[in-house]
């Protein structure tokens, strides 16, 4: 069951890429961006957190704290940070958990294969901790175009 806006954001605590204990409730007074992706230092992954770190700045001045999340080990996460100059935290998720309380871990088919994956979701979350937005429908290239349209819609 996909989880959609209006909802309250399930809570979670992942390690960031420096291994240091990061807990979604503790962001509350600042609107929260999780994006899922597959993993990290793939082609589509890169050019997506790329775009992220290029308006960060304009997602800082809306308020906005951006959280990426993903299968990877804190290690790889880190050498994805150094390689790229990413600007925002990047989350391990290892055993999957979180990806499957937000229903992005799923059934997906590549090349006649089908493997559980991450499927590529961003969640805008309010202030008080409630989904804002589900943003599922975007190419890894325009994610942070998409993001910042709706952004500017409700400011």
């Amino acid at each position: 069951m996909a989880i959609e806006a209006g909802q309250t954001a399930p809570d979670f605590t992942l390690n960031d890429q420096d291994n240091n204990p990061v807990t979604l409730s503790e962001l509350q007074r600042k609107k929260v961006l999780i994006y899922f992706y597959p993993r990290a230092s793939t082609p589509g992954c890169t050019v997506q957190a790329q775009g992220l770190r290029d308006t960060k700045a304009e997602l800082d001045a809306h308020n906005i704290v951006v959280l990426g999340v993903s299968p990877d080990t804190p290690k790889k996460l880190t050498n994805f940070i150094k390689k790229q100059e990413l600007n925002f935290t990047l989350l391990a998720d290892e055993d999957h958990a979180v990806c499957e309380k937000y229903h992005v871990w799923q059934l997906k088919k590549f090349m006649g294969k089908e493997n559980m994956g991450v499927v590529r979701t961003s969640f805008l979350i309010d202030e008080q901790g409630n989904i804002e937005h589900v943003f599922n429908k975007f190419k890894t290239k325009d994610h942070h175009e998409v993001v910042l349209d709706y952004i500017k819609t409700i400011s």
